[in-house]
């Protein structure tokens, strides 16, 4: 069977690659970070897959990262990178379970008081996504920018 991402007609459509992460904290406030072994500290997230909502991405992306179950999903807002054709929903979400346990894609997994996780994040505009999305007067967002 054809499906339409194999249609010939499509090949020269744009591509995007479509990711969702999610800011999560902890009953304690605090925020969950993984390390990854090519950014370092950054909020969990990922690819979203054919056939896949938003929402769902962002949670199983957590889990698969960080070991950690998420709920109470609430969109933020869209980071686009123009030069890479990446297009970033973000999520704020709330931990309900799970023990924080690293994968093939994270090093390490934490939870961090807010300024400390905010120093820990190093990567591109990875702080400031996580700024976005716990101030809700930001939201929502759209922040465009080229590399």
């Amino acid at each position: 069977m054809n499906t339409w991402y194999g249609d010939p007609r499509w090949t020269d459509a744009p591509r995007h690659i479509v990711s969702a992460a999610v800011v999560a904290t902890d009953n304690q406030g605090r925020v969950l970070l993984v390390k990854s072994p090519q950014r370092g500290w950054e909020m969990p997230g990922g690819q979203v897959e054919l056939g896949e909502s938003l929402e769902a991405a962002a949670a199983r992306e957590v889990k698969e990262e960080s070991g950690i179950d998420v709920a109470e999903l609430a969109f933020c807002g869209v980071f686009q990178n123009l030069s890479r054709s990446i297009v970033n929903f973000l999520f704020r979400g709330r931990c309900v379970g799970g023990d924080p346990t690293p994968s093939d894609e994270s090093l390490e997994v934490g939870f961090f008081e807010l300024p400390y996780a905010l120093d820990l994040v190093t990567y591109s505009n990875f702080r400031t996504r996580i700024e976005y999305c716990l101030d809700s007067a930001r939201r929502p967002f759209f922040v465009g920018w080229f590399e």
